[in-house]
């Protein structure tokens, strides 16, 4: 999973944290992305399947040296002792020096609600503190209350897929969107890419 971010054309110090996750447990799209410049997403996180290596299948964003925030659905049906965190990466498939690899010590929710898809949130506490610098970093936050309005230009990425049939990405993507309020249900955040068939798309559970 990786999440939504402020454009960096924008000026709004908005972090969106609307998850895009991707891969084996419920694949996302991010239909009309474009390869981000390798490493320049420091914040973006990989959850693999600790056996398989490179087995993307959620993406999530570093706030804290010790902890990732994704999203709650991710490991509704894996055990998180099964997966490792990937900090640094942007070529799943290649074993790059600028990653780092976790194993998570403990999980926090927040009352997540599968039916009604309310609290889809979840935090993951590493099991050690991540280095920090130019490939690994941690994303600014909000302040507590800060609204996100209509027309706030965001950056979305993660290694979601760039269609229906087509395969996940081996390398970041990312993908210019729109924050959008009509028709969008209160407490969720919605997005669109005026005048293109592109945008952010979660397949059907």
């Amino acid at each position: 999973m990786a999440g939504s971010y402020p454009s960096p054309k924008g000026i709004h110090p908005f972090l969106l944290l609307a998850l895009v996750v991707g891969g084996a447990v419920q694949a996302s799209k991010i239909v009309g992305g474009h390869e981000a410049r390798p490493h320049s997403r420091p914040y973006v996180a990989s959850l693999q399947l600790s056996r398989f290596p490179g087995s993307h299948f959620c993406g999530g964003t570093l706030i804290h040296p010790r902890f990732v925030l994704t999203a709650a659905h991710c490991l509704q049906d894996i055990s998180w002792q099964l997966v490792t965190v990937v900090l640094g990466a942007h070529d799943l498939l290649s074993s790059e020096p600028e990653q780092q690899k976790f194993t998570i010590s403990q999980v926090f929710q927040n009352n997540y609600n599968p039916e009604e898809n309310l609290n889809d949130v979840l935090l993951l506490q590493l099991n050690r503190t991540a280095s920090l610098g130019k490939e690994v970093a941690v994303a600014s936050l909000p302040q507590q209350d800060q609204t996100l309005s209509q027309g706030t230009q965001c950056l979305a990425m993660g290694w979601g897929r760039l269609g229906t049939q087509a395969p996940t990405p081996r390398v970041l993507q990312e993908l210019n969107v729109t924050v959008v309020t009509f028709l969008c249900r209160e407490h969720n955040v919605c997005t669109l890419v005026p005048r293109r068939a592109a945008g952010i798309c979660f397949l059907g559970d």
